[in-house]
């Protein structure tokens, strides 16, 4: 493998077995033995599938590559290949280089040990001497920010406080190669910030990293390029701008696009921009909400309800037509009614989701409702976090006088 490529998997195959279960001695043996002596067979057999299939891919000496996909689709499962965890069925994987995973929260610890213990004895697995960890121990320790716990048993650490200290210890092994799966989103906003400016550094001095998480922006925001998984195999690799649409394209068709609704229902829920539909808005820029409805029988005092929630399912922002003003409508069984909201998208970069629902407020029935209709990605040119986008610019930038 050249030096500038320290990651190369080709046409990587995983199997495993639903539900493995031994009842009697008989089926026991015969297992035993094809395990042992007659290695693992390239076809699924009963209760097998494929938990990663023909995965091709490569990353470079420096580069930050990010893995995302759906829950199930794999990423774990080759990360763990990656970190010479696990063995593939079929193909392979060449890693060069000294590698530092954090795969899972509290992975090398020991839980009736203090998180000074637990740092020497992750450092060690790592690859790090006594007297490297011993050098390293007060940066780990400062950047973890858990010097009032630092010698209390993990056991009583909270997931968030776990995954704060792994994560400390991982990125000052120095590694070649980091591999980061969705450990980070278990710690607060302002630690993932501090991880991921820590891991840009780490590429910045010229190491590899391999990150894997659910939050689309931060994904974006380190990794050049990344490659989406689904059901076991690639089902995008590329720019991640493009990746990411492409994921935000197959999730949105998986959404609950029939009508559910009795009575009435939501027939067309869509998002578009000035040019059209689209999943990607810049911040502060128009987005159009279209909404259809169709009765099946007479219908009285409608509204449509909208609400955006983040990545987190954290509610953005909610509202309908009659609370902005308009009549509540009524249809007879077989007509529709359209609508379309113009709103600015004064959103901090991320993923949001649209849901829409058909409610009757005198009554408080809701007729028909699509919690997930429409998802959206936005960017932004400057640097900016949270969930709002107030649009700021600097004004006044002077040093003051004493």
């Amino acid at each position: 493998m050249a030096e500038a490529t320290p990651i190369r998997a080709r046409n990587l195959y995983k199997k495993f077995r639903k539900g493995e279960m031994y009842d009697t001695l008989r089926d026991f043996v015969p297992a035993l033995a094809r395990g042992t002596f007659g290695g693992e067979r390239e076809e699924l057999g009963e209760r097998e599938f494929w938990a990663l299939r023909d995965v091709s891919f490569e990353v470079a000496r420096g580069e930050a590559f990010g893995i995302i996909g759906p829950n199930g689709s794999g990423k774990s499962t080759l990360l763990k290949h990656l970190s010479g965890v696990m063995k593939p069925t079929r193909g392979s994987v060449e890693v060069e280089g000294r590698l530092s995973a954090l795969i899972e929260v509290g992975a090398g610890f020991h839980e009736d040990l203090t998180g000074r213990e637990n740092i020497f004895l992750n450092g060690t697995i790592l690859g790090m001497t006594r007297e490297e960890v011993r050098r390293r121990f007060d940066a780990i320790v400062d950047f973890s920010g858990l010097e009032e716990f630092i010698d209390t048993p993990v056991k009583r650490y909270s997931s968030g406080m776990y995954a704060r200290l792994g994560f400390a210890v991982a990125v000052h092994v120095e590694p070649e190669i980091l591999v980061v799966d969705e450990v980070l989103s278990v710690g607060d906003r302002l630690f993932q910030q501090k991880g991921l400016a820590k891991m840009r550094s780490v590429v910045t001095g010229g190491s590899t990293v391999v990150f894997v998480s659910h939050n689309l922006h931060a994904v974006t925001s380190l990794c050049p390029r990344a490659m989406l998984m689904d059901r076991g195999a690639v089902a995008a690799r590329g720019p991640t701008a493009e990746v990411i649409r492409a994921y935000l394209e197959r999730d949105a068709a998986r959404g609950p696009d029939a009508a559910t609704g009795e009575d009435a229902s939501l027939s067309r829920v869509t998002l578009r921009g000035r040019a059209g539909e689209t999943l990607r808005f810049e911040s502060g820029e128009k987005m159009f909400l279209d909404v259809e409805v169709r009765a099946r029988r007479r219908c009285e005092k409608l509204a449509v309800v909208v609400e955006c929630v983040d990545e987190e399912q954290y509610l953005v922002f909610n509202t309908s037509t009659q609370r902005l003003g308009e009549p509540p409508f009524d249809l007879e069984a077989g007509e529709t009614f359209e609508t379309t909201l113009e709103m600015t998208v004064n959103l901090a970069p991320g993923t949001f989701q649209f849901g829409a629902s058909l409610y009757r407020y005198d009554t408080e029935h809701t007729y028909d409702e699509r919690p997930r209709a429409a998802t959206f990605y936005v960017t932004a040119a400057g640097d900016v976090r949270g969930i709002a986008h107030l649009q700021p610019h600097v004004v006044r930038y002077v040093k003051a006088s004493p």
